[in-house]
């Protein structure tokens, strides 16, 4: 198996690379991926997978299906891109496009690794006759859209046995840590227009509401617990005329913390102070959920098996010049992420002190596999999908050491050849894990036993209300 799935991913990587090149060339915001998703869904097609679009009410969505009976595993790829993080690739400045979309999170590779190791277990399974069901499935959204979240509440998960997916970083490694779940809601205040000089008094700021809310989330965050988050951007201040009250105004609020429950209780003091707002302003108040997630629930047994796979696939050393690219890329970053570089890896599963890093810019290495005791202070839409059906993640060194997601320096290595090598490594390794359950059904007993254990004393409960749809950046 290990052979074959090299074999195959190797003869078949300047492919891959092509389909990766396209969807960065091709970056677009959530829900909005109409080009990178047509085109890998007709690449799914060409390579003779059974493709329903449209999956889950969302446009960008769909399914890649082949093979037939049990087990059926999943594989899971993402597309969308960033607002603002434009980079000309391979670069170590600075250069933005015109149009400020970018891969700043390497979904473009994400995307890709996940269908070359659906590709793999496909062409597997074709060579050796064996039953079994592949499904690529094509996720939007997951850059503050949750797509996958609407995708298990429209009941598209159902029937796979198992998941696996990916995410670029600069560390090879089991993706362990349980993650934080989070509600996206905006909050909308009108008030009274009137002239600001001349009969303020008549007036009645949404702005002032927004500040005021804003400022008393502040006092908020001294009384909630340590890993919750509380993020905000203000997304209308109700015009650009000073002489003029602002009749309209608008904020974007995204509360984290551990699990749904506890988000919706934090969720619900954010509404008492959005509520104490207008009632200091006389505006009128309204409140719309964007989207939401759980908190990732990872299946060790299932982790064991990606962990082995991903150590006998391997890595291929870097060369000089990827050596010298990752330092012109650490050089680039701020002392601060320079000095923290390993707690950018230490959320992707890295187990260590860093040592083995001395005087090197890249991971050459791969990570021991622990079972951790803290989480990841930063959410994921895969979760919902752990809720629902057991799943695992890894993650491979794409980028310089101390990369940051969501950086310009991120986008820049989305193409470079140390990132194509972590792709193909990843979808080598995901392939790998699922060809062994292929060929032995024994192994999903201990990952279905663990599965069904947690579920029985854990049910699922989506955590976008069902009236809410999934819409576009800004939209």
């Amino acid at each position: 198996m290990k052979a074959f799935t090299k074999e195959y991913i190797e003869k078949h990587a300047a492919y891959f690379e092509q389909v990766s090149e396209y969807i960065f060339y091709h970056p677009e915001t959530r829900f909005e991926e109409y080009e990178s998703a047509k085109y890998l869904s007709e690449q799914c097609e060409q390579q003779g997978f059974k493709v329903e679009r449209r999956v889950g009410g969302i446009e960008t969505a769909f399914t890649a299906t082949f093979g037939s009976g049990k087990p059926v595993i999943g594989f899971l790829g993402e597309f969308d891109a960033l607002p603002e993080l434009s980079q000309e690739p391979n670069e170590i400045e600075e250069k933005r496009w015109e149009r400020h979309i970018g891969h700043g999170c390497g979904h473009n590779l994400l995307g890709t690794g996940a269908f070359a190791a659906a590709c793999a277990a496909k062409a597997y399974l074709e060579q050796h006759e064996l039953s079994g069901t592949v499904i690529f499935y094509g996720c939007p959204g997951e850059e503050g859209g949750s797509g996958k979240t609407f995708m298990v509440r429209e009941g598209v998960f159902e029937g796979t046995d198992l998941a696996l997916t990916w995410h670029p970083s600069p560390t090879n490694s089991i993706m362990s840590l349980s993650t934080l779940a989070n509600i996206q809601v905006f909050y909308r205040f009108k008030g009274i227009p009137s002239h600001a000089a001349n009969s303020p008094h008549l007036g009645r700021s949404a702005l002032d509401a927004v500040e005021l809310m804003n400022t008393g989330v502040q006092y908020l965050r001294e009384h909630m617990p340590d890993q919750a988050r509380i993020h905000y951007a203000i997304t209308n201040t109700g015009g650009f005329a000073p002489n003029v009250v602002q009749a309209n105004a608008e904020v974007l609020y995204l509360v984290r913390d551990t699990t749904t429950e506890r988000v919706m209780d934090l969720y619900e003091r954010v509404n008492k102070i959005a509520q104490g707002a207008a009632l200091m302003t006389e505006t009128q108040m309204t409140v719309e959920v964007d989207k939401a997630c759980s908190n990732y629930i990872p299946n060790r047994a299932l982790e064991k098996i990606l962990f082995e796979s991903l150590e006998e696939i391997g890595i291929e050393p870097p060369t000089e010049d990827e050596k010298q690219y990752a330092r012109g890329i650490f050089e680039s970053l701020s002392e601060g992420e320079q000095k923290d570089y390993l707690g950018v890896m230490k959320g992707f599963g890295y187990v260590g002190d860093g040592s083995e890093f001395t005087g090197k810019y890249v991971s050459d290495c791969i990570s021991p596999y622990e079972i951790p005791t803290e989480i990841l202070t930063a959410s994921t839409d895969v979760s919902d999908v752990s809720w629902v059906l057991p799943t695992a993640q890894l993650s491979t060194s794409t980028s310089a050491l101390g990369t940051p997601l969501h950086t310009w320096q991120m986008t820049s290595q989305g193409l470079s050849p140390n990132a194509h090598k972590g792709m193909l490594r990843a979808g080598a390794s995901m392939a790998l894990a699922a060809l062994k359950i292929f060929e032995n059904g024994e192994l999903l007993v201990p990952i279905q036993a663990e599965f069904a254990e947690f579920s029985k004393q854990n049910p699922y409960t989506c955590p976008i209300p069902e009236d809410v749809q999934p819409s576009a950046l800004g939209k």
